[in-house]
């Protein structure tokens, strides 16, 4: 198990030794990342672990935890949105390898000498966790937007009847 992250490693390697790597970044590490979140403030916290499961496919698995600021499209501030991420990525060569990963897996094409970036696997798993449109969960919309008019318009009075007017064209 290592503490220090390495800019890149041969995934194959990494496979064969059953390798493990934990640790944290700052969320400003991660550069993609960054022109996305509203802050660079914070730490992601990540585990990967390389291997093979029982039907000898090479994986590695990420883990990540990130408090990521984001800006709310309702509100238009921006909140913190506590990102996790929990995945196996099937190590391939060539995307016809990708149909033969069992279910649960997500295929991470490599190139043919191994090499691969884990900071930037980290981050492409986090900016696929992150929402098209985040939203804060805590915001509610203000009564002048909401209003009692649209309650009004949600539920008419059931007595009256839409064709009353028409009564008085038919005389």
């Amino acid at each position: 198990m290592s503490v220090t992250l390495p800019s890149s490693v041969d995934a194959w390697r990494e496979v064969r030794a059953r390798r493990s790597f934990q640790g944290s970044l700052p969320v400003s590490a991660f550069a993609r990342l960054g022109e996305v979140v509203a802050s660079p403030e914070g730490d992601v916290t990540y585990e990967l672990d390389f291997g093979r499961d029982e039907f000898n496919i090479a994986y590695v698995a990420v883990r990540a935890k990130a408090p990521l600021t984001v800006i709310c499209q309702r509100s238009l501030e921006p909140f913190v949105l506590s990102v996790e991420i929990d995945t196996r990525l099937g190590l391939i060569v060539e995307e016809s390898e990708e149909a033969a990963l069992p279910p649960g897996y997500e295929a991470l094409l490599i190139e043919q000498d191994g090499k691969l970036s884990l900071v930037a696997t980290i981050e492409d798993e986090l900016l696929l966790a992150l929402p098209l449109v985040p939203v804060n969960p805590d915001y509610e919309l203000p009564d002048d937007i909401v209003g009692a008019d649209e309650e009004e318009e949600a539920s008419p009075d059931p007595s009256e009847n839409p064709f009353a007017a028409l009564r008085g064209l038919i005389k």
